[in-house]
């Protein structure tokens, strides 16, 4: 699987850290930045991530900001991305079993590294169930989106 990951500064060093996880499981990842504690801002590293995933290039992306919920606001603006903010891996397990959830966004200032390793590791690896009522329920997201955004 091919996956973009972004950090704001506040999330930089959790970042760092998911790396060699991500390596370890098989995954290519893209570093889209930043690669420093120094200043950004979180929406321009988020779009980033969003439009590679909504275009292709990226089967799923993850971000990493103080909280997670700036990146997750702004992965959600871009049409095709279902972003969550995932700080437990019952959230990040049923955020793709349910709703098949293709940008996983973190808070640096949240959690741990063993919890955001888990939670990515459960992000990861669980599938999208494919029953009938998630799949219904995630294209009605689909509809209402391209009804907003037409």
């Amino acid at each position: 699987m091919k996956i973009a990951l972004a950090a704001d500064h506040a999330g930089y060093e959790l970042k760092e850290k998911l790396k060699p996880l991500l390596s370890e499981r098989g995954h290519d990842f893209l570093d889209l930045g930043t690669h420093s504690t120094a200043p950004v801002d979180y929406p321009d590293l988020a779009l980033k991530v969003a439009q590679l995933v909504a275009g292709g290039e990226c089967d799923r992306g993850i971000t990493v900001c103080g909280t997670g919920i700036g990146c997750c606001i702004t992965a959600n603006k871009v049409p095709g991305i279902r972003a969550a903010v995932c700080s437990d891996t019952f959230s990040a397990r049923f955020s793709r079993d349910h709703n098949n959830v293709n940008v996983l966004c973190l808070g640096a200032r949240v959690l741990g590294i063993g919890l955001a390793q888990d939670v990515v590791d459960t992000w990861l690896k669980q599938p999208f169930s494919e029953e009938e009522r998630h799949r219904r329920r995630v294209n009605r997201i689909g509809e209402i989106e391209r009804s907003t955004h037409a």
